[in-house]
């Protein structure tokens, strides 16, 4: 997996922690490109997004319970914490 790992892609614990990896030195390159770049703004973020994914599936017909997490989950909710406003 490169540095622009997708949530999609993250299919186990192995990849999670991929996913992780790329997703620091991602931060670590550009923090300026994350919306959410504090710890605190990051984490509001993240139990924004938490709370709202399965809206995002739903709108998109992706057929995932978000209720039911997975490592795919998980990397989504990272992911968009990223960027959710």
């Amino acid at each position: 997996m490169g540095n622009n790992t997708l949530p999609e892609e993250v299919t186990d614990r192995k990849s999670f922690v991929e996913f992780c990896n790329s997703l620091r030195t991602e931060f670590n390159a550009d923090n300026d490109s994350w919306k959410n770049n504090t710890l605190s703004t990051f984490l509001e973020a993240l139990e924004s997004y938490a709370n709202d994914i399965q809206g995002y599936y739903n709108n998109n017909h992706l057929g995932i319970n978000a209720d039911i997490p997975t490592w795919r989950t998980f990397a989504a909710i990272l992911r968009g914490a990223s960027i959710y406003e």
